[in-house]
């Protein structure tokens, strides 16, 4: 990338606080991304306090054709803040807007800046007996900007949805530093386009977003999960089913964990297996509501295992025991179990209805064992909405040459058997440029067309996190 000239900078450091702009060493953290890649050689990091710096930052850049490569909790993992190489620009780090600027129980929403982690408006709503509901690994690092840009997931999507079902109302940064303030907290508004659903997904291609309404949801202090041995893939939809049949409106999180992830983070982590039993895969299951769930989740169980789906299971009966279960979750990604291949595999965040689930994930452990022998393929992640991460990568030194040689070819089938499926690509990691030039198959022409005409009309000097999103013409 190339940075703006001095004078732009110096414009940046008169408009803002002494605090706000970073150059050389200084700028170095802010440009490594969670697989510890750097995102550009050398950068200007303008990190306004408020909306009205932000403001005054896109001004400043509109004036001298500056791009803006916007950077939440800078745990993205789809390239979406890599910054150009075309032209100068900066990346606008909205890590100093974390404030929490309300907490509105009689009105179940919190109002946050986009700085804020996930993790602290979970708190903030916890402190109110009221629970903001989505929820991921990188809860304390990942922010409310981040989680909006990407549309973000997690694991009570299930019950709850993603972001966007979550969003009530949003502030935000127009191209030209106008201030859109959006943040309504009606539940009910038919009086137009809803405008913000442009932005949340919109991985900062349109503007910036600094600040957002989000809807809290009734507190549920009994919350219990479950491990369950299952008898393989063809018991996913039925168990889901049962247990939305004994569980109504308390099924939180349906995840798949398959036994050869879960043994890597016993092994490299201070957890604990749950369960001795060696079926190959298994269902974290949580239940969550205002009522005790130990009767749901034993009529549950005993219709599974009834009904020959479930091989055994394990439930926690104490805290210590239910963050066990989660942290073997939270570290299945590659990421953390295989930290020293992980930059060559493949880590993929696709979706496809949920009946399709158990064709998908064998379909590609097919192909890989065809295409790919010489690599390690499993699936996990949220099978109650589809969103399956599958993973394929080498585990040895040995491995990752031939690997390489064939990842280009694992890749273009993986996309074959998604789109074939009516399936995504990205379904809460975001486009980026990771999937960018990949993922255009994925909807018609005239769908790419009006997103690119959404693009024109606002943002005409294409500023904002150019590149990403969008697949070029042609």
């Amino acid at each position: 990338m190339s940075v703006p000239a001095d004078h732009i900078v110096e414009e940046f450091r008169a408009a803002l606080d002494h605090n706000a702009v970073l150059t050389g060493d200084d700028a170095d953290p802010f440009l490594l991304d969670p697989r510890n890649l750097r995102t550009a050689d050398a950068a200007v990091v303008v990190r306004p306090a408020d909306t009205a710096g932000v403001a005054a930052t896109v001004r400043i850049c509109a004036a001298h054709d500056v791009a803006i490569v916007p950077q939440g909790g800078n745990t993205g993992l789809s390239y979406g803040t890599e910054s150009p190489t075309d032209r100068p620009s900066i990346v606008l780090s909205l890590a100093r807007l974390n404030q929490i600027e309300s907490v509105d129980p009689d009105r179940w929403t919190i109002t946050a800046q986009a700085g804020v982690t996930i993790e602290a408006v979970q708190n903030a709503a916890k402190a109110v007996n009221r629970v903001f509901a989505p929820d991921w690994g990188a809860r304390g690092t990942a922010s409310v900007g981040g989680g909006i840009a990407t549309d973000a997931g997690g694991n009570n999507v299930v019950r709850y949805g993603n972001m966007r079902d979550n969003v009530m109302g949003i502030e935000a940064v127009l191209a030209d530093g106008t201030i859109w303030d959006g943040r309504r907290a009606l539940v009910k508004d038919s009086s137009g386009y809803d405008l913000k659903h442009l932005f949340i997904g919109g991985e900062g291609t349109l503007g910036i977003v600094t600040s957002a309404v989000l809807k809290l949801r009734p507190a549920t202090p009994y919350e219990t999960s479950l491990l369950a041995a299952i008898t393989g893939l063809d018991a996913l939809a039925p168990l889901l089913d049962l247990a939305q049949q004994h569980a109504p409106g308390t099924v939180t999180a349906f995840e798949l964990m398959p036994l050869v992830a879960i043994d890597r983070v016993v092994d490299v982590f201070d957890v604990v297996k749950p369960l001795d039993t060696d079926t190959e895969y298994f269902a974290l299951i949580k239940l969550a509501s205002s009522n005790p769930v130990d009767d749901q989740i034993a009529a549950f169980l005993e219709a599974g295992a009834e009904a020959g789906l479930i091989v055994d299971a394990a439930v926690a009966g104490t805290p210590e025991q239910e963050d066990n279960l989660w942290a073997i979750r939270d570290h299945i990604p590659p990421t953390s179990a295989y930290i020293e291949h992980q930059h060559h595999g493949l880590k993929l965040d696709t979706a496809v209805p949920v009946d399709k689930v158990k064709e998908f994930v064998q379909s590609v452990l097919d192909a890989a064992a065809e295409i790919a022998p010489m690599a390690l393929a499993y699936g996990f992640g949220h099978v109650g909405d589809g969103n399956l991460h599958m993973m394929i990568l080498p585990i040895t030194d040995e491995a990752v040459e031939p690997w390489l040689e064939v990842r280009d070819a694992m890749t273009a089938e993986i996309d074959r058997l998604v789109f074939e499926l009516d399936g995504t690509l990205s379904a809460e990691h975001g486009v980026g440029l990771l999937l960018r030039d990949r993922i255009e198959p994925q909807k018609p022409d005239i769908e790419w067309e009006m997103m690119r005409t959404v693009k024109r009309a606002l943002d005409p000097q294409n500023l904002f996190n150019p590149g990403k999103l969008i697949p070029p013409v042609g």
